[in-house]
């Protein structure tokens, strides 16, 4: 079998990022859309939060990732056991996160959970795919918070229960309503909606790894 490939080179991010709390433990910061959370293999595609930080903060590591088109909010720790307690807390998902997102169409419901298995598409690097055999369990809760007629859409609340990659994304498909400025997993006209995947981490709240106390951090949606 033949090695997968991936050949996506990242255009440049002009786009700073924001430092939205640190102390000497941990860091919280917001991330632009079209930026790397880590360097690529490809040399082409060594920009990331990651590259930028350890400027900042040379012991920096990340606790965990967003995907390249999403911005918002990331945790990241300053020495290997804070690293190791907050890596635990996802793990055990005692981490709560929201999203926020603009999705194609109106949703009928207000509310809802969708509960949908992913999988890796070994065949279609870096895709995932839904699979009711062997994929593993994905569950995202909703809250539709506006639901706008030009263009027509929905601004949605997501609360994802498990992290699985590109979880979001797929859900949105599978319940008919893709995030517009999906490359992914949209189609070509919701693809050209936005400039932008319509995706934003906005809320992440943890418990921190030294003090123990419980920390919400908030970066304000931009669209």
């Amino acid at each position: 079998m033949s090695a997968v490939v991936d050949n996506f080179v990242a255009p440049p991010c002009h786009d700073k990022i924001e430092i939205l709390f640190h102390d000497e433990d941990i860091v919280l910061i917001n991330k632009p859309g079209g930026l790397l959370s880590l360097s690529g293999k490809n040399p082409l595609n060594k920009d990331s939060v990651h590259y930028r930080m350890v400027q900042i903060f040379p012991t920096v590591t990340l606790a965990h990732r967003l995907d390249f088109g999403t911005s918002g909010i990331m945790l990241l720790a300053l020495n290997k056991a804070v690293n190791a307690h907050l890596t635990r807390q996802f793990q055990d998902r005692t981490v709560i996160k929201t999203y926020m997102s603009l999705l194609d169409g109106h949703l009928d419901c207000d509310q809802g959970c969708i509960d949908v298995p992913i999988a890796k598409d070994k065949q279609n690097f870096p895709l995932q795919r839904v699979c009711y055999e062997n994929g593993k369990q994905a569950l995202s809760q909703y809250e539709v918070l506006e639901r706008i007629d030009n263009p027509v859409s929905s601004r949605v609340l997501f609360t994802p229960s498990t992290g699985r990659t590109h979880q979001l994304r797929i859900h949105s498909r599978e319940i008919g309503h893709s995030i517009l400025g999906c490359d992914l997993y949209g189609t070509d006209r919701t693809q050209a909606m936005a400039v932008r995947l319509m995706l934003h981490a906005f809320t992440l709240e943890f418990d921190h790894p030294v003090t123990g106390e419980r920390m919400v951090g908030e970066s304000p949606c931009p669209f």
